[in-house]
């Protein structure tokens, strides 16, 4: 049973056995009243836009154990919740905020960078960020997973200068692990490519997907494996993400995390300390610090530059430089991050 009191956290009981993925998928919240109720914040119900603004909540139970009760400020509330903000027209905020669809080759396939490919693995994810800026990507008509892989290996077999393969989404481990395999075994006659990475909001937002099958294939896999998390907020990390992020090390792979610099989540040197540190306590090195692509309804968490850099100050004479991730701003059509 769940249990809280007012300004703590929901907290499910430790001795929970661990439950398959997919069944936790399937149960996650996508009525904002009904989460609203289990965070004891009805009467903000009010206060919702309609429909969602266009973009359906949806956050698992897990995720949402780990907010606190009757804070309406709490920052991964902030980050699942929609706002009426988002309904308003902000200029520079555009649908493709960091040119994906001029950065296409193929279906599901975007090259923006020398030497990597992009693959849009799927267009589903376990948790709906509201600042997310796929938010509004066509996936229904770019995944690489459809048809067996094929249009996007053919890509890569005749571009020999890509080495790294980047699984995207969506959230590339919302595919069954027998999706993956496939692709696996499409890569096995591509010399070139010798390095995936993986972008994952999963093993935060629902670590049981890390499960002995995954890990088996991740495993098993004859290339270099990075994988990027992406976590805000320190709030974000418990018990089973630190399980999930020691399973992943254990198959040889790297650790890095990307977060997203957001108004009223993060924009607080002692909040993006805080997340440095508990990340590396997890095994994980915090490598990105995303300025916010200007992606159409997201203008309420923007952080200007000034603000950011200040932030960014502040954190080296908090932290040794390996714990200070990069602060950067995605650009579409330039051939990096840009630094800020």
């Amino acid at each position: 049973m769940i249990t809280a009191s007012p300004g703590a956290r929901i907290t499910p009981s430790a001795h929970a056995p661990m439950t398959d993925w997919r069944q936790l998928w399937r149960e996650a919240v996508t009525d904002a009243a009904e989460l609203l109720g289990l965070l004891g914040l009805p009467h903000l119900a009010r206060q919702l836009p309609p429909a969602d603004a266009g973009f359906q909540l949806r956050v698992p139970r897990g995720f949402v154990a780990r907010m606190r009760h009757g804070d309406a400020r709490d920052p991964l509330l902030l980050q699942v919740l929609p706002q009426l903000a988002e309904l308003d027209e902000v200029a520079g905020f555009v649908v493709d905020a960091v040119g994906d669809l001029a950065a296409r080759e193929t279906q599901g396939v975007l090259h923006k960078y020398h030497g990597r490919a992009l693959l849009i693995a799927s267009g589903s994810c376990a948790i709906n960020c509201r600042y997310c800026f796929r938010r509004h990507f066509p996936y229904g008509e770019e995944m690489a997973a459809a048809g067996q892989w094929r249009q996007a290996l053919e890509h890569l077999r005749r571009d020999d200068s890509i080495s790294e393969l980047i699984l995207s989404g969506g959230d590339p481990l919302a595919l069954a692990t027998s999706k993956l395999e496939e692709l696996s075994r499409g890569l096995a006659d591509l010399p070139h490519v010798t390095r995936l990475r993986i972008h994952t909001r999963l093993p935060v937002v629902l670590p049981e997907r890390i499960d002995p099958a995954f890990t088996a294939w991740l495993a098993a896999l004859p290339l270099q494996k990075v994988v990027v998390l992406h976590a805000n907020h320190a709030n974000e990390l418990d018990e089973r993400v630190d399980t999930a992020c020691a399973r992943l090390r254990d198959t040889g792979a790297s650790l890095f995390n990307q977060s997203v610099l957001l108004r009223g989540v993060n924009d607080d040197a002692e909040v993006l300390a805080g997340l440095s540190e508990r990340l590396f306590a997890a095994g994980v090195l915090p490598y990105y610090l995303h300025q916010l692509d200007r992606v159409q309804g997201t203008a309420h968490f923007e952080v200007d530059d000034i603000r950011a850099l200040a932030l960014m100050e502040a954190l080296r004479a908090r932290l040794p430089g390996y714990l200070v991730p990069r602060l950067v701003r995605e650009v579409g059509g330039e051939a990096s991050k840009r630094p800020v």
